[in-house]
């Protein structure tokens, strides 16, 4: 393979992560909005935010899931760190809502 070849190659490579960036995105935007559903919920409810147990149905999930090459110790790490976004959403829009700020749909 040439230089050439190499950064063209590169560059298809590069817009197929884009694409797929994309597409993560717009995936966890929907998770949101259904997060944002699930607050309003336990707000209603008065129930907390913050479920272990889910969280630990939530990891198996995706880890039982994952047929790799993603270890399914990165897959946890991730979705950890998703969940953890997702709680502030739940506690920021409970926030708001409380105090009559405007939904975001």
């Amino acid at each position: 393979m040439t230089r050439k070849q190499a950064l063209e190659a590169l560059a298809r490579y590069r817009e197929s992560i884009d694409e797929v960036d994309r597409r993560i995105l717009a995936l966890l935007n929907e998770r949101t909005r259904i997060v944002e559903e699930i607050g309003r919920v336990k707000r209603d409810q008065k129930m907390p935010i913050y479920e272990p147990k889910r969280e630990d149905q939530v990891f198996g999930n995706v880890t039982g899931s994952n047929r790799g090459p993603l270890p399914a110790d990165a897959v946890k790490r991730i979705f950890e760190r998703v969940i953890d976004e997702m709680r502030s959403v739940q506690r920021e829009r409970m926030v708001q809502e409380q105090s009559g700020g405007a939904e975001a749909k």
